[in-house]
């Protein structure tokens, strides 16, 4: 399962100070606003990715995510707002000679170098400060759209996105009902806009680990989705549809209306590297039919296979 990542010591009295920039010559702060502005859109929104050595490798994850903007439809001009932050050296060089947009964190006395097994120790550490770090963003006045590097991005998914929510998150299993709270999240995918109700949101969100030891962000989302005092802060809160942001566990049957795809529901980074060489194979025969033939098209993915 992926490796996350993040939280940084920016002075936030939320925020943890375990993490310390590699450069010397400026502040941690200082050095993420120079990434995120340079990627930013207009309205101040930016794509984050995560990213260390196991996934950096030649070969590895990182290659297939950077492949499929360029396979995609209309997603190439994407990778011009895509920041990729990494947790070690090797990862960062890496992305430097890949991509634009590359911002290294360090940790003190933990390795992120290697693969982390869900729900291990390492595993658990990395999802809450990807939490932190993604709190951070949000402080600074930055909307993001966090994508696991395992999700092959085929379309430009903001169109997609719900004009009036804060928080919008794909999932793992969708029941049809976009606002419904009991749809099954996957916090792998959101999009999530800046402003008083998400920076409050995400602080409430991480707090609430203590409530619940031993898990990870993604159960504790579930745990405290119904909370009253979410409803009180009146946080928008909407569910996204696996006909466009599908995966492994709930896949996207219309090649016509997907936008992305994620190998969820899949344990081992063989396993998902595999399917996901498929998955952009099954992708480029769809893109290389006549515009006719791919509305009338029944093409369907070839995956899960590694993964079933």
């Amino acid at each position: 399962m992926f490796l996350y990542n993040s939280a940084s010591p920016f002075g936030f009295p939320s925020i943890s100070h375990h993490f310390i920039s590699v450069s010397t010559k400026e502040s941690t702060e200082s050095m993420l606003e120079n990434v995120l502005r340079n990627a930013s859109m207009v309205d101040k929104t930016v794509i984050i990715t995560t990213l260390n050595d196991a996934w950096a490798e030649p070969g590895s994850i990182f290659d297939l995510f950077l492949e499929s903007f360029h396979k995609g439809n209309q997603t190439k001009k994407l990778l011009n707002h895509l920041v990729v932050v990494t947790l070690d050296q090797k990862a960062y060089t890496r992305c430097l000679a890949l991509h634009s947009h590359c911002f290294q964190l360090e940790t003190k006395g933990d390795n992120f170098t290697s693969e982390a097994f869900f729900m291990t120790p390492d595993y658990l550490n990395m999802m809450w400060r990807r939490i932190e770090f993604l709190s951070s963003v949000l402080t600074l006045g930055y909307n993001f759209v966090f994508t696991d590097s395992d999700i092959m991005w085929l379309r430009n998914p903001f169109t997609e996105f719900y004009k009036d929510a804060d928080f919008q998150i794909a999932c793992d299993f969708f029941n049809g009902n976009s606002y419904d709270l009991k749809n099954l999240p996957n916090g792998g995918f959101t999009y999530v806009k800046s402003n008083e109700r998400t920076i409050w949101f995400y602080k409430f969100w991480f707090n609430s680990k203590d409530a619940y030891p031993n898990m990870h962000d993604q159960d504790v989302l579930n745990q405290i989705k119904m909370d009253p005092v979410i409803s009180k802060m009146k946080l928008s809160i909407r569910f996204l549809s696996t006909a466009y942001f599908g995966g492994f566990c709930q896949v996207s049957r219309d090649l016509n209306k997907v936008s992305t795809m994620h190998s969820n529901c899949c344990v081992g980074l063989e396993n998902k590297i595999n399917d996901l060489r498929i998955l952009l194979e099954d992708w480029r025969k769809y893109m290389a039919l006549p515009e006719n033939q791919k509305k009338q098209s029944h093409s369907t993915w070839s995956v899960p296979q590694s993964c079933r």
